[in-house]
């Protein structure tokens, strides 16, 4: 009996140390956002807190969610110095998307997928572009769509580097 409740709490406490990938992840593309880097290639900048959202809402929908996504935005509002709320509603849909699409997509592989995380980065950038209007805030230009086209470019790779790490969640 004794070896049964070691075992249990082996099994749990390893549960826990395995889901590491998620916060880490979601932690370094607040900082790839966050990066400062020269003028012009601000608009080309992939959106990696909404990919690494996209992406973990396809993985683990059960540990990353809606206020998981919130709570990541608000905390972009802050570091960006952006309106508050502009980055928590943003990525709330995103993930929302996300999840209602994730059971039809999940089965193919990333670069497949890419097509429906399209649509999806440019709805994130268009609620964006909406809550920017909305606000009075200078519009942006053309390039402004850039960053979706970026983060399209940068989702198979992405996905490519964190499957691992999902794989391994998977087995916890």
């Amino acid at each position: 009996m004794k070896g049964a409740g070691k075992r249990a709490k082996r099994s749990s406490h390893s549960g826990r140390q395995a889901v590491w990938p998620i916060p880490l992840s979601l932690i370094l593309a607040m900082y790839l956002t966050i990066l400062p880097i020269p003028g012009w290639p601000w608009d080309y900048r992939p959106p990696w807190a909404a990919l690494a959202i996209l992406f973990w809402c396809f993985a683990e929908p059960r540990r990353v969610g809606i206020l998981t996504a919130f709570v990541m935005g608000l905390l972009l509002d802050v570091l960006t110095g952006t309106l508050l709320g502009q980055h928590a509603l943003s990525l709330s849909v995103t993930a929302y998307l996300a999840l209602i699409i994730r059971p039809r997509i999940r089965i193919f592989p990333p670069w497949q997928q890419t097509f429906f995380v399209a649509l999806i980065l440019l709805s994130e950038r268009l609620l964006t572009l909406w809550i920017i209007g909305a606000t009075g805030q200078t519009l942006p230009s053309l390039d402004y769509w850039f960053s979706a086209l970026a983060g399209l470019a940068c989702w198979p790779i992405l996905a490519w580097l964190l499957i691992p790490f999902e794989r391994r969640l998977e087995a916890h």
